[in-house]
């Protein structure tokens, strides 16, 4: 089953030449997928199309099955499928790592119990306990990075979009996010520069080019 299906995406920024001209991408149940591009291909954006944060001016966006074009469509999608920044500090807003990682399960409703515990347990799986009672904007670029993943995963998302997941870290956190990943269920999108990585992550590519996706 497709769990996002894009089609005939066009994104165009005023006075600037179409990014997206037709665009079209599927994620399988199960599938771990890598998108690749050149710098300011639009890969991002892609990712941004899925969950509703950018609008095309064209195309059609479908995710578990349903069509979604207004905001309030994109509601269940965003709780649905994790996005990790290619940015921490966009993510990383709470005074301390177990506070920010808490936020998503806080507001699905969870008790503050209840989320704290789902903290305790993602920071002892992803071997984060060091860091739980730390304050976020003091943390490492590598730091920030794993910690910006526990947050998403927190969520327990069936989907995960990852751009540039490997920025600011050293060849150990490398290492640890790789078998964290390995070791995940969830179907993956992922945008990364090294090769090297996306080869042990996922295990098919395709490559935006010109606005369109192609198979690789």
């Amino acid at each position: 089953m497709a769990l996002i299906e894009l089609e005939d995406i066009h994104i165009r920024y005023p006075g600037q030449a179409a990014i997206l001209s037709g665009a079209g991408l599927r994620l399988l149940s199960g599938q771990r997928l890598s998108l690749i591009g050149p710098n300011g291909s639009g890969k991002s954006t892609l990712l941004r199309v899925i969950l509703g944060l950018q609008t095309p001016q064209r195309g059609v966006v479908r995710a578990f099955g349903q069509s979604r074009a207004r905001e309030s469509d994109f509601h269940e999608v965003r709780r649905r499928i994790g996005l990790v920044f290619q940015d921490a500090d966009d993510q990383l807003f709470c005074p301390t790592v177990a506070e920010d990682i808490a936020f998503g399960p806080l507001n699905l409703g969870k008790s503050k119990a209840e989320a704290l515990k789902i903290v305790d347990a993602l920071l002892s799986v992803l071997r984060l306990t060091h860091l739980r009672d730390r304050i976020t904007h003091k943390l490492s670029g590598g730091e920030k990075r794993l910690v910006t993943l526990a947050t998403v995963l927190a969520m327990q998302p069936e989907v995960l979009l990852l751009d540039e997941p490997t920025n600011g870290l050293d060849p150990e956190n490398e290492a640890r996010l790789i078998d964290i990943l390995q070791a995940l269920p969830q179907a993956i999108l992922l945008v990364s520069h090294s090769a090297e990585f996306r080869a042990q992550i996922t295990s098919a590519e395709v490559e935006i080019r010109d606005g369109l996706v192609h198979p690789v």
